[in-house]
């Protein structure tokens, strides 16, 4: 089917969108003596790439282990004449004083043409990641602290409320370990759908990638991105807006 190609990078793209999502802009909490907490919310954004459309919802709650981060990506529109299924991420975290540090971490993916399972432990005190991928074992050393592609996002608004910024930061990408590049690159005003805000602008980039994700977050939604755009090799390729959002009740 000729749409085939763009409805693969549409479904990958949006959960990376995300997940990567940042990374972070990496900001490092050290040297804050108060941490600001994350609130509680539920978000929506409306992803663009090409005639393609697809829809992003996430959701973060607070658990007795800390927080719990859902994010789900669906195609919609004209898209669903073509492709059917989601992608659904799944992180539980704590929030300490040296940052966010993953616990577990799901993904189902129906939705790509490789359908990809996985469940993963982050074990800190013995400093390894385990768990499977479509049933088969996976393991790693935790040499320094590491992300999972939903709770990378997490540290960056946490270390933005908190106030330092470092320049690059670890991912947990299914199966291998990535480095992480970010820059801040200034700020601007923004209109989404949710609003009009004033926004940092953030991008990022994965070692050995030519793709580059650019992010404006705002910080009075706790540095949530309003915007997120991808390019390769200058060219714009992927873009989602806030559409909603809502602060929820601990």
């Amino acid at each position: 089917m000729p749409l085939s190609a763009p409805k693969e990078v549409l479904v990958r793209n949006v959960a990376r969108l995300f997940q990567l999502l940042t990374l972070g802009v990496g900001l490092a909490a050290g040297g804050v003596s108060v941490a600001e907490d994350l609130t509680p919310h539920s978000a929506e954004y409306k992803v663009r790439i090409s005639v393609l459309s697809g829809k992003l919802n996430t959701r973060l709650v607070k658990t007795d282990s800390g927080y719990e981060a859902n994010h789900r990506v669906v195609p919609a529109g004209m898209s669903k004449m073509f492709v059917r299924g989601a992608i659904e991420e799944i992180s539980g975290f704590e929030a300490t004083e040296d940052g966010v540090l993953p616990l577990r971490y799901s993904s189902n993916d129906t939705l790509s043409r490789d359908k990809t399972r996985a469940d993963v432990t982050f074990d800190w005190s013995t400093g390894a990641i385990s768990g499977t991928v479509n049933d088969e074992k996976i393991e790693s050393v935790l040499e320094d602290i590491a992300h999972d592609r939903v709770s990378i996002q997490y540290e960056l608004m946490y270390d933005m409320l908190n106030g330092g910024a470092s320049g690059t930061y670890t991912m947990f990408d299914i199966d291998r370990l990535k480095t992480i590049n970010v820059t801040l690159i200034g700020s601007k005003k923004i209109k989404v759908p949710a609003g009009r805000f004033d926004a940092v602008g953030v991008q990022h980039q994965t070692v050995g990638s030519s793709r580059t994700t650019t992010l404006w977050c705002v910080e009075e939604l706790d540095f949530l991105p309003v915007i997120i755009e991808q390019h390769r090799k200058g060219k714009l390729k992927m873009r989602a807006k806030l559409t909603k959002y809502s602060p929820e009740a601990t």
